[in-house]
Order: C-alpha cells, then sequence, then structure tokens
C-alpha cells in the first residue's frame, strides 16, 4: 500500500532558535508586536510503500531518526495517510 509521512521537525524547546529569533523581531519592526516566540522548522512530505500502516510508521520514524532530525537538537512528530 501506498502512504504518505507528513513530518515536522523542531528545535527542542530548551534551546536557543536564532532562525526564529531573527523572524520575530523582524515581525515587531513590521508592526506586528502581537506575535511572540516564533519558532522555525521543517516540514518533510515522505510517499512510501509499505505492506501495512505499522510498518509504513516504522519507516517513517526511523527516516526521522536517522537522518531527518538531529535529536540532540530537534523533535520530530508525524502523521500519515493512505495514499
Amino acid at each position: 500500500m501506498k502512504y504518505t509521512a507528513h513530518i515536522n521537525v523542531m528545535p527542542l524547546k530548551e534551546l536557543l532558535d536564532p532562525q526564529g529569533k531573527a523572524v520575530n523581531n523582524s515581525l515587531h519592526n513590521l508592526g506586528l508586536s502581537q506575535v511572540h516566540d516564533v519558532r522555525i522548522g521543517k516540514h518533510v512530505t515522505l510517499h512510501l510503500e509499505a505492506a501495512n500502516k505499522d510498518e509504513a510508521q516504522k519507516l517513517a520514524q526511523d527516516a526521522c531518526k536517522k537522518l531527518l532530525a538531529n535529536q540532540v537538537m530537534e523533535s520530530f512528530d508525524f502523521t500519515l495517510s493512505e495514499g
């Protein structure tokens, strides 16, 4: 079966996010002072072929742990859909 994994990789909340801070400051300079705590991450879409949903979840998790997320500095989550 074919599956699609939508993966979000974000910096850990305990760590500084210099890119997010720069965007936050720029938004304030543009008059959008209501915006707070901007965090910048990655969104990855993987199209997978697996025998079942459990196997597809394992493939997506392995991809995140082995390549897509640096678990020392980033966390990840994903959703999986058929198709």
